[in-house]
């Protein structure tokens, strides 16, 4: 695919079985469906750039199955089919174009189709009676299973693209289908804080955006990399001069390139594994699983989404205003709440000044390694400067403390959608919004929280936003008291 220039490919008489998505090659994934590893089988092959458009993937049967992307605001959906070979019985055949049917009645008017099947059929040589779909550049004489493709192309007004340009007969037949249609503070908090962005910039840098890819060629090395520059040199030699020298020169460096990448590959494992019992092997090991687990995704980000009637929202500015609405619904709904009590006393009293050991032991107690908020200061800023940042934050914290006023860039967040990774990709309600907040604000945060923890009494009950709790014990507490309940009553 690379060679060719190829972005989307589709495959069949894959015989994998499973239903997932693998990376495979450089730069590719293949998203793949298959009941018997003996047979059938179909997939769709991207490139990696397209892998983040992909909306939706409709597996229907070992034979047929379906992607939907979008792509500078077109909706592409692509198709993979494998019908059966001739000789095979007439209702398995009807099965599988009943199912491609169901697939293409499925895909709104307005989005655009192209399929990639191998029909096991010959459509045959010219288009007498069948203009409209087909050019005269066919192979052979038409048969049944030829028939059925050309049927298939009237009834969903499609076209057998490569009869309209004489090519090599072993290439593939396929389908394309085009559908029309505040105040803030003094001026220490803003002079710090764009003193440390601009610091920031000039010693490390500012990154592209995009998400990090953990890549599983950590294993890599120069051995391997310049086996495999020859290897590509003596390719290029061979394919100028077809000598049997070049041959046996080419086919060398490829086994060279395998025993290089073996060897790189079990010296990266070994290195990994002495380091496991280490902070930094375990992380090697996460980066790992989580990557194979990403790649195991069909749907990797959310991009479009659909309004209250259903309909699919491409433009930004569309899908901006629909999550605007929604969580606007979402957070300010109304339920019921238990009456406050009346005639509450109010008390009130100094308060004492924030002291380094309270910042000092908030600031331990932050983890590393988050995604910072609008600000763009992430908290190992404030571990790094030490004592100095515990006197500026504590200094900072009183001011907030006093003048009951916060800096406006705390009060900012960023909202970042997370798929559930259960029901319809492009419903609001099946994706969970996470803020991202300032570090120092959560740091401000956490010296107030434990304050107030040791005046507030809380009932052992309480599970949710406790140390040391979750409220998934809360759930599985009853569960056991009714099994025990009930071994006390067979007894």
């Amino acid at each position: 695919m690379e060679r060719r220039k190829v972005d989307i490919l589709c495959v069949q008489e894959t015989r994998w079985k499973g239903s997932k998505a693998r990376s495979i090659g450089t730069g590719f994934k293949l998203f793949y469906y298959g009941v018997d590893s003996k047979r059938n089988g179909v997939g769709v092959v991207l490139k990696e750039e397209f892998v983040r458009n992909v909306l939706e993937v409709k597996r229907v049967s070992d034979r047929v199955m379906s992607l939907k992307l979008e792509i500078e605001g077109v909706m592409l959906n692509v198709v993979s089919g494998y019908a059966p070979q001739v000789g095979c019985e007439l209702e398995e055949k009807e099965r599988f174009w009943s199912e491609l049917d169901e697939v293409m009645e499925s895909i709104p008017t307005g989005e655009r189709v192209v399929i990639g099947a191998d029909f096991n059929g010959h459509v045959g040589e010219g288009n007498t009676g069948d203009e409209e779909v087909m050019g005269k550049f066919g192979v052979k004489e038409r048969n049944l299973e030829g028939q059925m493709v050309v049927d298939f192309a009237k009834r969903m007004d499609m076209a057998v693209v490569n009869t309209y340009f004489q090519k090599k007969v072993v290439c593939l037949r396929k389908l394309r289908q085009a559908l029309g249609g505040q105040v803030v503070l003094p001026d220490d908090w803003e002079t710090t804080a764009e003193v440390i962005r601009e610091t920031g910039r000039k010693v490390l840098g500012v990154s592209s955006g995009r998400r990090k890819e953990d890549k599983e060629t950590w294993w890599w090395n120069e051995e391997v990399q310049d086996s495999i520059q020859r290897k590509r040199l003596a390719k290029k030699k061979w394919d100028m001069d077809r000598t049997e020298e070049n041959r046996q020169e080419y086919k060398e460096l490829q086994r060279r390139v395998k025993r290089e990448v073996s060897k790189a590959k079990q010296k990266a494992y070994d290195e990994m594994y002495t380091r496991l019992d280490t902070r930094e092997g375990q992380k090697d090991l996460y980066r790992l699983a989580r990557q194979r687990n990403r790649d195991g995704k069909d749907v990797q980000q959310v991009r479009v989404i659909k309004d209250r009637d259903g309909r699919v929202l491409t433009s930004e500015e569309s899908v901006q205003r629909r999550w605007k609405e929604y969580f606007e619904e979402l957070m300010n709904e109304e339920n019921e709440r238990e009456k406050r009590v009346e005639g509450v006393n109010s008390v009130e009293q100094k308060v004492d000044k924030i002291r380094k050991d309270e910042v000092r032991k908030a600031l331990k107690r932050m983890k590393s390694g988050k995604a910072v908020g609008p600000d763009d200061i992430p908290v190992e800023v404030w571990k790094c400067l030490g004592e100095t940042a515990v006197e500026f934050l504590t200094s900072l914290f009183n001011r907030v403390l006093e003048s009951e006023r916060m800096p406006e860039e705390w009060r900012r967040s960023v909202l970042v959608l997370i798929f559930k990774n259960k029901g319809d990709v492009q419903s609001c309600s099946n994706c969970r919004g996470i803020k991202l907040m300032s570090h120092t604000m959560k740091l401000w945060e956490r010296v107030v929280e434990a304050r107030l923890r040791k005046v507030v009494d809380i009932c052992e009950q309480q599970y949710g936003f406790m140390p040391r709790k979750s409220t998934t014990d809360a759930i599985f507490s009853p569960g056991e008291v009714e099994v025990c309940a009930g071994e006390k009553r067979n007894e």
